[in-house]
């Protein structure tokens, strides 16, 4: 469009300086007489409109050029601009859609830890309900009580809720070599020391603290006077406390009340504490296997040493039979070097260094000659 419009410029431009030129001739013209002159003015203006002419058509040709060459300038100019903005708009596009999918995976594990915080709020309720209740607390620390016994001890070797001599019904009873059973009792009075770590003030905590020693102290007193029967079980008994911070609560702020059990003969143990006793009833077993078993050891020690006896017997055997199979083999070695020997020199015909043959031994004779015949 620019080419366009600069060419008409530049041709109106000549067209009025023409005609200029032809009016001022034509003005010269009538005013001059009609001469020879006036001829050649004409003349010099056909010969200067002709040439005017032909620059124009040069001109023409030259903006045509110039359009042309402008016109590939701005479609070169244009494509580039186009593939720029394309690629921008690809990589722009390409960017937001990374961007998008990233969110779309975030805001996925958002989800994710959302519904895993409200699944544990719910389960965390759950808990708090069951704690709550002193029932429900019950069942929970019997079930962690009894998870620990269950993976830590072979059938056999315990019990739940088994009947004393008495008619009390302990939790649950670990079976001992000597015949006397530990007793475990899993129900642990919790509400006076969630008092107590709920409590606000000091009159507070000092109420809590003395109703959780009257507790704690009437629950020994209790697993004392029904599961300690002498000559029927063991002489300590084992309070599960099914809370690792509850127990850490208990030794580091109630030491009197943890004495008392002492003394009482009842042992408070956690549930790391409740893993690490029955470890060492596993060894107290094993121990006692092993006792009883000693005598069947013995006798398969004897059987043992009876069969190395036999062994080195056989052994010994073996080697005299190797000892002689030796000397067998050193006399074939001999045996086969003379053999080597007398049969090179037979080959050889070189019998004149050769020893006289034992009187044993056997002399094959030589073939008979025949004499020749004449003729023959």
């Amino acid at each position: 469009m620019t080419i366009d419009l600069l060419g008409a410029v530049a041709f109106a431009i000549v067209s009025s300086l023409l005609a200029a030129a032809i009016a001022v001739l034509v003005l010269r013209h009538r005013a001059a007489p009609r001469t020879a002159e006036a001829a050649e003015q004409l003349g010099e203006l056909a010969r200067l409109q002709s040439e005017t002419a032909v620059r124009l058509d040069a001109m023409a040709d030259m903006l045509a050029r110039r359009q042309v060459e402008l016109q590939r300038a701005v479609n070169e100019r244009l494509d580039a601009v186009s593939h720029r903005v394309g690629q921008s708009m690809q990589s722009t596009t390409q960017q937001t859609t990374e961007n998008l999918q990233k969110l779309n995976e975030r805001l996925a594990v958002i989800d994710t830890a959302q519904r895993n915080l409200t699944d544990l709020a719910a389960q965390v309720t759950s808990l708090r309900a069951v704690l709550t209740d002193k029932q429900s607390r019950g069942a929970f620390g019997q079930g962690r009580m009894e998870a620990i016994v269950q993976d830590g001890l072979p059938k056999g070797a315990f019990a739940f809720q088994v009947t004393l001599s008495n008619g009390k019904r302990p939790d649950c009873i670990i079976r001992l070599p000597d015949g006397r059973p530990l007793v475990i009792d899993a129900k642990f009075p919790l509400e006076a020391i969630t008092a107590h770590k709920a409590a606000t003030s000091d009159d507070q905590r000092k109420l809590a603290g003395q109703r959780l020693r009257q507790d704690v102290s009437r629950h020994v007193d209790d697993i004392a006077e029904r599961y300690l029967i002498p000559g029927e079980t063991q002489d300590i008994a084992l309070m599960f406390v099914p809370s690792e911070s509850v127990y850490a609560e208990l030794y580091d702020g109630f030491d009197d009340v943890v004495q008392k059990a002492f003394r009482a003969r009842v042992v408070l143990v956690s549930p790391s504490l409740l893993m690490l006793a029955i470890q060492m009833i596993q060894h107290i077993h094993k121990d006692a296997r092993m006792r009883d078993a000693v005598d069947q050891v013995r006798d398969e020690v004897g059987h043992l040493i009876e069969d190395v006896g036999r062994l080195r017997d056989r052994v010994l055997k073996l080697q005299q039979h190797f000892t002689q199979s030796s000397e067998d083999i050193r006399l074939i070695l001999v045996s086969s070097e003379k053999i080597d020997k007398r049969g090179s020199r037979i080959s050889e015909l070189d019998f004149a260094d050769q020893e006289p043959p034992p009187q044993s031994a056997v002399v094959i004779p030589g073939p008979m000659g025949r004499k020749l015949e004449a003729g023959e």
